[in-house]
C-alpha cells in the first residue's frame, strides 16, 4: 500500500505520518535531509528525538528508490520524510544535465517508488510548494514546478492521500472513493 501525506511547511505533515506507524512491529524510516549546517543538523535531531527507538533509519539524500526497494520486504511500514529535501538533493547532484533529463531522472527514481510499496505499507511525506508565491528566479520555478509533478505522480499512484493543515490530517484520496 502506499500512502501520500503532503502539506505545508511545520504543518504537522511529518508527526500524522509517524502516526500512521503505531501499530507496526517493524519500521523503517528513510530519512532525505542532509545535516548540512547547524540549523538543519538541529532540525534532523528534532525528528530523530520524535521517532521510537526501535525504528530502523536509513539516511539516504538521493537513491531513494534503492533504498525503498532494498528495505520494503524487511519491514510492515516504510516511511520516506521527505520527498521535497529528496528532489532538492536529486537536483543538485544532477544539476549539470539539462532540465529535461532532471526531470525525467527524477520522474524515474519515483516511479520505481509504488512497485516497491506492494510489499509493504510506504508512506511518503511531501511539502505542498503550489500554495504560495511564484519564486522570482528560474531556478525555483523549475524546483517548484517539478516537485508539483512529482507530488502529482505519486499521488496519482497512491491509495491515501492526506493534506496536513495546521496539524489536522484530511484524507483527500482513500480506496474505493470515487473521484
Amino acid at each position: 500500500m502506499l500512502s501520500l501525506v503532503i502539506g505545508g511547511a511545520r504543518s504537522g505533515k511529518s508527526r500524522f505520518a509517524q502516526s500512521l506507524c503505531a501499530n507496526a512491529a517493524r519500521v523503517v524510516y528513510v530519512a532525505t535531509a542532509r545535516p548540512d549546517d547547524d540549523e538543519m543538523a538541529r532540525r534532523i535531531q528534532r525528528h530523530r528525538n520524535s521517532r521510537p527507538s526501535h525504528w530502523l533509519t536509513i539516511e539516504e539524500p538521493v537513491a531513494i528508490a534503492h533504498a525503498v526497494e532494498h528495505h520494503s520486504t524487511a519491514c510492515d511500514v516504510l516511511l520516506l520524510d521527505c520527498l521535497t529535501l529528496w528532489l532538492s538533493n536529486f537536483c543538485w547532484e544532477h544539476r549539470t544535465e539539462l532540465e529535461g533529463a532532471i526531470e525525467q531522472a527524477a520522474f524515474s527514481e519515483v516511479a520505481r517508488l509504488a512497485p516497491a510499496a506492494a510489499s509493504s505499507h510506504l508512506i511518503v511525506v511531501t511539502n505542498e510548494v503550489g500554495c504560495g508565491l511564484v519564486p522570482e528566479d528560474p531556478v525555483g520555478r523549475l524546483f517548484r514546478d517539478l516537485q508539483g509533478f512529482v507530488n502529482q505522480q505519486v499521488a496519482c499512484s497512491a491509495d491515501w492521500v492526506y493534506h496536513v493543515v495546521a496539524g489536522i490530517a484530511v484524507p483527500i484520496k482513500q480506496p474505493g472513493a470515487r473521484p
